[in-house]
């Protein structure tokens, strides 16, 4: 059991160690004006503007002010205050050097030095600070485009189907049969009748000339 607690307090404090080297890492510390400090130059508020146009600020970096104790302070101020040099009611005030001021939020930062007429010979400086490098934005949702509705293929209509009209064929006229030609008519001379041929192209049926025949033979006997 004491071995697991050593083991556990030892990871613990390899656990604040890295912490603290990943804060430490992530930190810049900006002396400001380098070697000069801050002080008032004889080149005016264009020396310190030369300075800040070379460093990049990010969140959680620091800035370090040397100066002399007693001779000047720093204060950070508004935007409004910053232009007319106005020391009343600053952001922040510290008054003894060297003073470290670490940078919390983005954005533009003004700093003056509240002692008499120190601001208006240039001891001031103005800095842009950008959102910490470790902070990610979050990535917008991508944009859905609605996928038009695919509209079903019109299957193009069947022509007509034509039926063929069968030509109607004309029956043949249906023949009725021929009834039996009738019987000649007789033509009685003087002497004997004489029956009249049957037309052409016609032979006399055997029921009618059996009749004839047996009227022919009587008169025949008469005549006799």
């Amino acid at each position: 059991m004491g071995s697991f607690n050593m083991n556990l307090v030892v990871f613990m404090a390899i656990m604040v160690a890295s912490m603290q080297l990943h804060g430490t890492a992530a930190q810049t510390r900006h002396v400001v004006g380098d070697a000069l400090g801050w002080t008032i130059l004889s080149g005016g508020a264009a020396a310190y503007t030369t300075w800040a146009s070379l460093q990049t600020f990010t969140v959680g970096d620091v800035l370090v002010f040397n100066f002399t104790n007693g001779d000047h302070d720093v204060a950070e101020v508004s935007a409004a205050a910053y232009g007319p040099c106005t020391a009343t009611n600053p952001i922040s005030l510290v008054t003894t050097g060297p003073a470290s001021l670490t940078l919390t939020t983005a954005g533009t930062h003004y700093y003056i030095c509240t002692f008499a007429s120190h601001c208006q010979l240039g001891q001031k400086l103005t800095i842009n600070v950008s959102a910490d490098a470790s902070t990610t934005t979050p990535a917008s949702p991508p944009t859905t485009i609605p996928t038009p509705p695919l509209s079903a293929p019109t299957t193009p209509a069947s022509p007509p189907t034509i039926s063929p009209t069968t030509p109607d064929v004309p029956c043949p006229p249906t023949s009725s049969p021929s009834s039996s030609p009738s019987s000649p008519p007789t033509v009685v001379t003087s002497d004997r009748i004489t029956p009249v041929p049957p037309p052409s192209g016609g032979a006399p049926s055997f029921s009618a000339m059996v009749p004839a025949s047996f009227l022919i033979i009587g008169l025949a006997f008469l005549n006799y």
